[in-house]
């Protein structure tokens, strides 16, 4: 049986339990991770069936034509990214409370990569061949 991880918005207005298995982590440096959460992304994902959100807080924006990310509209804090017509939900591993378990594995757009920080010591992947 899988193990239950729980997480949420720093205000506690959207919470989630993710249920099944999860991917190792992934970096992000695209230039919209980096604009939306201030520095890069790290996300795990989880099946979409497999996430059980609740609040009242939770907005999602359609950042792109592909995707929209979930973010809590009190507190700012940013907690999911989806594909359009995907069953698959990226969690901000960062919200997942107490330890996780989770490893990064690898990373994504390095050529994007902020200048002030060392990339992660793992290898970079072309987004097309994650889950």
């Amino acid at each position: 049986m899988s193990k239950i991880r729980r997480g949420g918005c720093l205000c506690g207005g959207t919470t989630y339990e993710l249920r099944g298995d999860l991917r190792p982590v992934v970096a992000c440096h695209c230039v919209q991770c980096r604009k939306t959460s201030g520095h890069y992304v790290a996300a795990t994902q989880a099946a979409a069936a497999d996430a059980v959100i609740e609040g009242e807080t939770l907005t999602w924006f359609r950042s792109s034509d592909i995707a929209e990310r979930g973010f809590c509209r009190v507190c700012g804090s940013n907690l999911f990214w989806r594909r359009f017509a995907s069953d698959r939900l990226s969690v901000w591993a960062g919200t997942i409370d107490g330890p996780t378990g989770l490893r990064m594995e690898s990373q994504l757009y390095p050529e994007c990569a902020g200048d002030y920080y060392d990339l992660p010591d793992v290898p970079s992947v072309e987004q097309e061949t994650l889950k």
